[in-house]
Parts: structure tokens; sequence; C-alpha cells
């Protein structure tokens, strides 16, 4: 099946919203009054997972056979890290990030080409150190013995190693309200993630939201599909249950709280069967210690 292109809704010249919060002053008690009705935080992944931690926990955890080569959609992206990095990690087909928040999705274009980047520039230094050593060899008279299975890094001039695909020709990033947006028959995935966002959909468009989510969600996922579900637990809504009327409203009125989401998933919804993938997680910060589940289509 041809890859379809995902049309970027990014500028090259307009500044990143990233970049703006670097030339910001340090104004903390500003900062401590915005609202994020929809969980669209600024640096988001800068408190959950910590600047001694090389990758996301939760990446860990993950099967490599539901990403590589396979058509993936992140819903509630956020900055995009966690897209670009499984992307990176497991090698997707394509993987396409969505969330509310425009400047969040900017944010996410500019942390893809900030990895780009640096992966160009660390193919650039492999190639120049695979050249000088192929060189030294040839110099030393061991030309003639050098082969696929011998010398830099096992390479050969007969059989040079296969391209490794751009990131940017891989990772996408769209603004969408995955609830309230129209239905796309022409897409189709192979896995769909939703970490930590159930909640806000939860809280602002509340049981017929988190049941138009699941919804769609079946219907996007190809046969044999995976959904990684990562729920917030109810304590989690109490918490965050003041951060708009309507918020409000709807927290007193779920009645599908998330210790019913495998039942509704499995029973109502339509999948065959869950993993829950919770056991092999360490290394998380408290308060983000959540169950993560794989349903499979």
């Amino acid at each position: 099946m041809a890859k379809k292109k995902w049309k970027r809704e990014e500028s090259e010249e307009k500044a990143t919203p990233a970049q703006e919060m670097n030339n910001k002053p340090n104004n903390k008690r500003k900062r401590n009054n915005q609202v994020f009705p929809f969980g669209n935080y600024r640096n988001y992944y800068g408190y959950r997972v910590g600047r001694d931690v090389e990758e996301d926990p939760r990446l860990r955890i993950f099967k490599k056979e539901w990403f590589e080569g396979k058509d993936c959609l992140d819903i509630g992206c956020n900055s995009g890290v966690v897209t670009v990095d499984i992307a990176k990690k497991y090698n997707c087909g394509s993987i396409l990030g969505i969330d509310i928040d425009s400047d969040r999705i900017e944010e996410a274009y500019w942390y893809l080409r900030k990895v780009v980047k640096m992966e160009s520039g660390e193919k650039k230094h492999r190639t120049d150190s695979s050249v000088k050593a192929a060189a030294k060899v040839n110099s030393s008279g061991q030309g003639d013995t050098f082969s696929s299975n011998e010398g830099t890094n096992g390479i050969s001039k007969d059989c040079p190693p296969p391209m490794k695909r751009d990131l940017s020709d891989i990772v996408y990033f769209q603004r969408e309200n995955f609830v309230q947006s129209r239905p796309h028959p022409d897409k189709s995935f192979d896995t769909i993630l939703c970490l930590s966002v159930t909640k806000w959909i939860h809280l602002n468009w509340g049981d017929d939201g988190l049941i138009t989510l699941f919804s769609r969600i079946w219907r996007l996922l190809r046969s044999g599909g995976i959904f990684i579900l990562e729920p917030q637990p109810w304590k989690s809504y109490e918490n965050n249950r003041q951060v708009s009327e309507t918020a409000k409203l709807n927290y007193r009125n779920i009645l599908f709280r998330p210790e019913r989401f495998q039942e509704i998933l499995l029973d109502k919804i339509g999948f065959r069967m869950v993993e829950d993938i919770t056991s092999g997680l360490s290394g998380t910060k408290m308060g983000f210690d959540r169950p993560i589940f794989a349903f499979h289509k």
C-alpha cells in the first residue's frame, strides 16, 4: 500500500513557541496562572520524563513488531517527543501525531527538525570515519582482503549498506480535535496510541466523547491492529475537575470510570483481547506510574 503524505502545518520562517519560550523572561508566577483545559501543557515531557533519562520509559515496554514498517497514529501527541522517538527507535513505515493545540504542533515540528539535523550530523561523522578507515586499510596493503565481514563496521565497497529513511519522510504532525473532526474513511492505521489523553477527552466531552474516541479508533485500525492505551486514574480526574466549567459539569456526570474501560473496549467496541504491559515499566516519575494496555483488533 502506498504511503500517504500528510500535509504539514508548519512555517519555516515563523519562530516556534518552544523557541519563543526560550526568549521570554522566567516569570514563574505568570506560568503558574496558565490554564490548559485539554492537558496541552508546555514542556510536558520535561517534567514527566526528566532530564536525567535518555528516553521515555514507556518506549521500552512497546514491542518492535507493533511499529516496524507499520502506519501509526499518536493521538494527543503534545510536542511530539514520543512520536518522533518511536519512529526513530522502531523504524515505523509512517507515524502521524495529532494534537488539539496548534502551538504544540509547531513545537513538534521544531523537535522533529532538531532530531533530523542531529541525525544528519551523526551520519556525516560516521561516513567520514568509514572513509578514513577504508583509506587507511588500503594504504597498508590490505585492500584485497577488505570484505563485507571485515574492516570498519562491516562496510563493503561492493555492497554498500542500505540507506536509512530520513525521519522527515516518516513523521508528520497535524492539528486536529480527534473527537469532533470529520471521519476520514480513506485513512487506516496498524497501530494507534492514546497515552494519558482519555481524562482530558472525558472531562471536556463526557462519556459521549469517550465512546466516540474508542469507536473512531476501532474504525481506523486495520484488522490485527494494536491500540495502546494509557488511561489516567480517577484520582487524576478529581485533581483536574476545576480546570473549566465544562470539566466541572462533565466530572459530576461521568458514569464510565477508567476501571470500566477494558469492559467497554472488549464487550462494546469489539476488541478481541488485551495485554497489560505495565509490569515491564520502570523508571517513571512519581504520579506517572499509570497502567498501559495493548488492545488487539
